[in-house]
């Protein structure tokens, strides 16, 4: 007579045990986190003239933005020079801030040809990116001064102050671009590098 084995079958794996996610950290360091970030001080050093005049031009247009949907959405009654006032802060903000990513090299590159060039032939087209970037931003900037002087005593939209001055503050940050530019270019030739050969000595 023929026994039959009972071998008992595997129990399954619950889907709890088998999928268990660690924790992150505890609810301890999570505070003690916080504890140590109150004792870090806070240090301007790292800011420059550029960073503070498109600080004051971001919340003159973000207050002018809040009277614009005011005027307009709650009193019914818009005002329009507001608006138009709002674009010219936008413009000095993106050109005077730009300076300052000109200064801590912040701008978009392409550095991925630079990990297969020999380390000579890498620096030397990061000089020629760096002489290319000062005659381009200067080039620039005499245009802006062209443009500005074109259009000098002429009137806004929305109101009566001369729109040259506008084109005048553009002027000034991509000017400073130019200055900033060849700022960082003395500092890559003195250090050996640029964010383009070594873009990891720059996060």
């Amino acid at each position: 007579m023929a026994t039959t084995s009972h071998t008992p079958a595997a129990q399954p794996t619950s889907a709890s045990s088998a999928h268990k996610v660690p924790t992150a950290s505890s609810a301890d360091e999570i505070v003690a986190s916080f504890a140590e970030a109150d004792h870090q001080t806070v240090s301007l050093k790292g800011y420059a003239f550029e960073d503070w005049l498109s600080l004051v031009f971001f919340w003159l247009m973000t207050i002018l933005v809040c009277v614009q949907f005011i005027t307009r959405y709650i009193l019914n009654d818009s005002v329009s020079w507001t608006e138009e006032l709002a674009v010219y802060c936008l413009i000095v903000v993106v050109f005077i801030g730009s300076a300052a990513c000109v200064r801590r090299s912040r701008h978009i590159q392409v550095n991925f040809i630079y990990r297969y060039l020999p380390t000579h032939l890498g620096k030397l087209c990061s000089v020629l990116v760096d002489l290319l970037q000062i005659t381009f931003f200067c080039y620039v900037s005499w245009l802006f001064a062209s443009y500005a002087l074109a259009v000098n005593n002429e009137p806004m939209t929305t109101i009566q102050w001369n729109k040259s001055h506008v084109y005048w503050l553009a002027f000034s940050g991509m000017f400073l671009m130019a200055l900033r530019s060849i700022q960082t270019t003395f500092l890559h030739w003195r250090q050996g590098y640029s964010a383009l050969t070594r873009p990891e000595a720059y996060d």
